[in-house]
């Protein structure tokens, strides 16, 4: 994601651009009738306690909690067998027909059964499927609309079908076999791929690559249901303590008494254009009356594409970022969302920003050509760059959530560091894709001065170093073969 930041606090209160004028101001977090673009205001949610029918003596001051917002549909659903059920609950498992997962679809086992797609208790039976699928939303019982932008759903070929038979209930097992959860009261219906395809990208171009990963190869069936998960799901991979679930980073919150959470979701290494912005935020949000603004960088720890960094490599590289100083501590929970990544632009942030709501944030930053890529087949960006933050504007069920844009950094090749853009010298600025970020680490080639902090370069040197060793000695072999 190449790092285009547009937002300025205008107020106390308010977000708006206030370098020249623009329609995207006087925005309100109500759904009005006219479709109009408008940006969410800050409505500050504050936690206020009821109003008590009799006098008291002593009423202590109003606390400011960090769960500022509330998780879609009401409480965070955790479908975790508790301890002391999941050896009976696990006999029951190996007396059903079982279903063999892949790793991504345990990374949705995994999603589902936080809360993380809250209120969402399962694999998306056909009537959550199509809301989803049409409505990028879903409408409870109440009556109330959550957001609800890409369809979690568990495919299964005729085959598995034919074998599950009559059952009401079926096992799920790992890619290792070992039963990781019971899918209850299940539903079978039919998995129409080019719709969906066509409607979750917008495109059936070839290439697509969660498309090429998960659904091309994926049977003709899908099947919803409820989940009961036998244990936490982990990944034994050194990285299991940043998997902070929404309950344990709301938690995480309230124990640094944080009075507002911003989310800063990437999936690209930390640069110096990243920490302009995240430390830039954070000083108008102290500036606007918060008293401890927390960030939340929050790393996409599910399936990427093959020539994304690899998530330790980022993991290590975040880490290094804050230990050089350029993000601060204190003020800094580094975490992984355990999705897997779509690349479905407009479609997917929504995603994205839904999820956030569900672990406590009450800001959300987005930047230029969220969740997108390059087209597949041509030489131009799939979405419109703008066309990400335009939408988590006007999207059904995150009315709540205060989207702050990105304000546009670059290099600035007098000053010698990242800087926020100034069009009255526009010579001055170099702007640096993350595939640009890629090109220099892999050729060995050192990015400007004060582009990355030097302890997070290296570590994207050593990576790229040894994935050319790799390749080395992987090509004798190739020729000796």
């Amino acid at each position: 994601m190449s790092l285009t930041i547009k937002s300025h606090f205008a107020s106390p209160t308010y977000l708006s651009f206030t370098t020249k004028p623009s329609r995207f101001t006087g925005y309100n977090t109500k759904i009005r009738p006219n479709s109009i673009y408008h940006f969410n205001p800050l409505k500050l949610t504050y936690y206020q306690p009821k109003k008590m029918q009799a006098p008291v003596q002593y009423s202590p001051a109003p606390v400011i909690k960090s769960s500022l917002i509330e998780p879609d549909g009401g409480a965070l659903v955790d479908l975790v067998v508790p301890e002391g059920e999941r050896g009976a609950k696990t006999i029951e498992a190996e007396s059903l027909p079982k279903l063999r997962l892949t790793k991504i679809d345990v990374e949705w086992v995994h999603v589902i059964s936080e809360g993380w797609a809250n209120p969402l208790k399962g694999f998306m039976r056909e009537d959550e499927y199509l809301q989803s699928l049409h409505f990028n939303s879903l409408r409870l019982k109440d009556g109330s609309i959550v957001n609800m932008s890409l369809p979690i759903v568990l495919a299964i070929d005729d085959e598995t079908k034919e074998r599950i038979g009559s059952s009401s209930h079926v096992g799920l097992a790992g890619p290792d076999g070992d039963l990781i959860a019971i899918l209850r009261s299940i539903e079978i219906y039919k998995h129409n791929k080019e719709e969906r395809i066509a409607r979750t990208w917008g495109t059936t171009a070839p290439g697509l690559p969660y498309v090429e990963e998960v659904i091309i190869p994926a049977g003709n069936c899908l099947i919803g249901g409820d989940l009961e998960v036998l244990k936490p799901i982990k990944y034994n991979d050194g990285l299991d303590h940043y998997r902070l679930s929404p309950k344990q980073l709301r938690k995480e919150f309230d124990r640094r008494n944080a009075d507002a959470v911003f989310a800063f979701q990437l999936r690209n290494p930390v640069h110096n254009g990243h920490a302009l912005l995240m430390n830039d935020t954070r000083r108008r949000l102290l500036e606007m009356g918060f008293k401890n603004p927390i960030l939340l960088l929050h790393p996409l720890g599910g399936f990427t594409k093959a020539d994304d960094v690899p998530l330790d490599v980022r993991m290590e590289q975040h880490s290094k970022v804050l230990e050089d100083g350029v993000l601060d501590p204190e003020t800094t929970i580094v975490a992984i969302f355990p999705s897997p990544m779509h690349y479905a632009g407009p479609t997917e942030v929504q995603w994205h920003a839904k999820a956030r709501i569900n672990a406590g944030a009450n800001f959300y930053i987005v930047g230029r050509d969220p969740a997108g890529m390059g087209h597949p087949t041509e030489k131009r960006d799939l979405y419109d760059p703008d066309h990400g933050k335009k939408v988590l504007s006007m999207a059904p069920g995150l009315e709540k959530l205060n989207i702050l844009p990105f304000r546009v950094a670059a290099y600035d090749i007098v000053a010698k560091k990242m800087a926020f853009f100034d069009p009255s010298r526009a010579k001055d600025f170099l702007f640096i894709s993350g595939t640009k970020m890629r090109t220099y680490a892999r050729t060995g080639e050192n990015p400007p001065d004060g582009f990355m902090c030097p302890g997070g370069w290296e570590v994207l040197v050593k990576y790229y170093e040894s994935l050319q060793a790799e390749e080395a000695t992987q090509q004798p072999a190739a020729v000796s073969s």
